[in-house]
């Protein structure tokens, strides 16, 4: 399974659904960047995604996006060949 990386808030209910909607889908392991503890990583979050929303995650080198991207892209069929995709 890909590396899953979300950068977030300490409280943010869509970053919440989204480790949610990921564990529904087998991910044990997220490394979450807390970009309200860590203005640098607000500025490289924003810079790498062009987005200043959290949650902003990566599956691999993908960036799928928010909660409703990626609820979206589980919902097209997408997500689990992604997490299941080889690096």
């Amino acid at each position: 399974m890909k590396k899953v990386v979300m950068y977030s808030t300490g409280f943010c209910p869509y970053c919440t659904r989204a480790e949610a909607l990921l564990g529904q889908r087998g991910v044990t392991e997220i490394e979450k960047i807390r970009i309200d503890t860590d203005p640098a990583q607000r500025e490289a979050m924003m810079s790498r995604t062009n987005r200043r929303t959290v949650p902003q995650i990566f599956i691999g080198d993908t960036h799928v996006g928010g909660y409703d991207d990626l609820a979206a892209l589980d919902r097209a069929g997408g997500l689990l060949p992604l997490l299941e995709g080889s690096d």
